[in-house]
């Protein structure tokens, strides 16, 4: 169904974050795609997020969702667990529901995901704040002291780096091979940050999967820290 061809840029070999004297970091800029190979306008959108991918301020994160599927092409990397963060992401954002192509900068701004000059004026304008250090690896996930106004989540999100390509043999984008890349395969709560300095069990990871850790207010808050490995 797919072919994998693993290409990261240097910048994101390591955790995607700047240090400060003051032991926090600047975060990264999180952009999450939600998208459906059962959708005929987000091509451009898994495009856009492709190009985004090489940016050393970017950690760019596709979540296939499912409610399309009924359109006549089940996509091959969607889970409901996707779909119902997209959901959680709608009130807050002021979206009346959910749609593809979306992305979400940071947690807190919604975007028509294949309007690359929004998505990049958006990200021009974003201005992440210091956030607490997040530490992956000797099978833990480790996030440092800060501020919390309330209790984090702590999402591991476990994504396949390189571009996948897809041939699509129903539904609206039938007949087309769709290109897309850092494909979460999972997406799992580890457990609360309170400010405090933490650390928490990493569920097994398979074999060429990358991890990405998101702190995030809940009920689809903004992002308050970032790290991939």
């Amino acid at each position: 169904m797919y072919r994998s061809s693993v290409t990261l840029a240097a910048a994101l070999t390591s955790l995607l974050v700047a240090s400060t004297a003051s032991g926090q970091e600047r975060m990264v800029n999180v952009v999450e795609l939600f998208t459906s190979q059962g959708c005929s306008s987000c091509p451009p959108a898994n495009a856009n997020l492709i190009e985004l991918r090489g940016r050393p301020d970017v950690l760019a994160l596709s979540f296939s969702v499912t409610y399309w599927d009924r359109l006549g092409w089940k996509d091959v990397f969607g889970q409901t667990k996707f779909t119902q963060r997209q959901v959680a992401y709608e009130q807050p954002l002021g979206e009346r529901g959910p749609f593809t192509p979306q992305m979400v900068v940071n947690g807190s701004e919604s975007l028509v995901g294949n309007r690359m000059r929004d998505v990049e004026a958006a990200l021009e304008q974003a201005s992440p704040g210091l956030a607490p250090p997040i530490s992956i690896g000797a099978g833990r996930v480790k996030v440092g002291a800060g501020r919390a106004e309330v209790t984090a989540d702590v999402w591991v999100a476990f994504y396949e780096p390189g571009i996948l390509e897809v041939a699509v043999k129903r539904g609206e984008n039938s007949g087309h091979t769709l290109a897309h890349t850092n494909v979460v395969r999972d997406l799992i709560r580890v457990g609360g940050w309170d400010g405090s300095a933490a650390a928490f069990p990493l569920p097994d990871v398979k074999k060429g999967l990358k991890t990405a850790v998101l702190v995030q207010h809940p009920d689809g808050g903004p992002i308050l820290s970032a790290a991939t490995n």
